[in-house]
């Protein structure tokens, strides 16, 4: 006689590799995101005091700011007009700032409905801890994901803005170490896994033409709103993907019976 007890036994610990696997994996792509993002904040505090910001203002920046373009943005229409650009450099940071709105939306199922939760993730959704919580599957690697994630990079990224204003002289131009690459290197790793049907690579290419052209002529921020815009008309008229087979539903998704 078989002993059910034993083969359920055997089935849950299956499961529970799985998942501790998952959410191991889950933390390796957290800590490495975190390490090459954070590698491109010494540009940052470079550029911020090259900009003429002082130490103390540029670490201000990331720690309340916290979104890399925005800061980007932000020294770099201080750079070219001064503080009588300022209203332009809050504009043009707020812009690229708006697009955490929508991953904030897309997260608050792995955030959780507390209130204490999703005030304590605000700072930390970011573009890096979204995809690498995206990218798993089972519902504990993604909150493993985005927390090691966010985190991380808000640590990494304040400390490496304090390196580079404080060394900025020192390094000089900080993109001849390539750290201007580091974090759009990390992003596309992560996302290259998703681009295995005609519908992801079609919206990828189309908007980054669309943010390519678009940059030398509208002021910072503009061109990735509309490059997302492209993204959100072709999702919901789902060109080019009718034909593609739906992905396979995460771990954390119940299976829905009775439905066809």
């Amino acid at each position: 006689m078989i002993d059910m007890r034993s083969e359920g036994r055997t089935g849950d610990r299956g499961e529970d590799d799985g998942d501790r696997t998952e959410s191991r994996r889950a933390v390796r792509a957290g800590l490495g995101v975190a390490l090459a993002t954070s590698a491109y904040g010494i540009s940052f505090g470079a550029l911020a005091v090259a900009s003429g910001l002082t130490v103390w203002q540029a670490c201000v920046l990331s720690l309340l700011m916290f979104t890399g373009g925005s800061q980007f943005a932000f020294v770099g229409v201080i750079a070219a007009g001064g503080l009588a650009a300022a209203p332009a450099a809050i504009a043009s940071a707020a812009l690229l700032g708006v697009r955490n709105v929508a991953y904030g939306m897309r997260m608050a199922p792995v955030i959780g409905t507390t209130l204490w939760r999703r005030v304590a993730a605000m700072p930390f959704t970011i573009d890096e801890s979204t995809a690498v919580s995206l990218a798993q599957r089972s519902s504990r690697a993604r909150t493993l994901g985005f927390w090691v994630t966010g985190i991380g990079i808000y640590v990494g990224w304040n400390l490496t803005t304090l390196a580079g204003g404080l060394l900025g002289d020192v390094l000089g131009d900080p993109k001849k170490y390539g750290l201007d690459a580091a974090a759009a290197a990390a992003f596309l790793a992560l996302l290259w896994p998703r681009l295995r049907r005609r519908q992801a690579i079609a919206v990828g290419i189309a908007a980054a033409v669309v943010a390519t052209a678009l940059t030398p002529v509208l002021m910072p921020g503009l061109p990735v709103l509309i490059a997302a815009v492209v993204a959100i008309v072709v999702g919901w008229f789902n060109w080019l993907g009718a034909a593609d087979t739906p992905p396979p539903e995460p771990d954390d998704v119940p299976e829905r019976e009775g439905l066809p």
